[in-house]
């Protein structure tokens, strides 16, 4: 399976603007900059689409995991931080909540534990990956 993505940018890098396209079209020339990148600016950026794709991956690689082992989660909710400190992303923080009936505290800290790890992109990146975890 491969998946691909565009960018397309003009200018300098501070006065610049650019674009990003998925295969999906889910984002379709959507503008990026500077200021959407390091001030508040609307447009995305590459380290909330690190932040979307960690925290989706993560998810399901959970819930995989879950069924795996005979449970089926009601809900799993991921958020994820992308820290960038000096040209380099230093941290990606994962925070779930999910219910997950007939599950114990220690068997979901199991299985969230297994998706941090082995999910494709905690693989891909080389950065501190956190986790903090709410059984609901």
């Amino acid at each position: 399976m491969k998946r691909t993505a565009t960018a397309e940018w003009q200018g300098t890098g501070k006065e610049g603007k650019g674009n990003v396209s998925t295969q999906s079209t889910v984002l379709n020339k959507t503008q990026y900059s500077y200021v959407s990148r390091f001030e508040e600016g609307v447009g995305t950026n590459p380290e909330e689409l690190i932040a979307a794709a960690h925290a989706g991956c993560f998810t399901m690689k959970l819930s995989f995991i879950l069924n795996a082992a005979g449970f089926t989660a009601d809900a799993i909710d991921t958020s994820c931080a992308i820290t960038l400190e000096a040209g380099a992303v230093t941290e990606s923080a994962l925070k779930v909540t999910a219910k997950v009936p007939g599950i114990s505290a220690e068997q979901f800290a199991t299985a969230a534990n297994d998706a941090k790890v082995n999910c494709p992109i905690s693989k891909l990146l080389n950065t501190n990956i956190t986790l903090e975890f709410t059984l609901a």
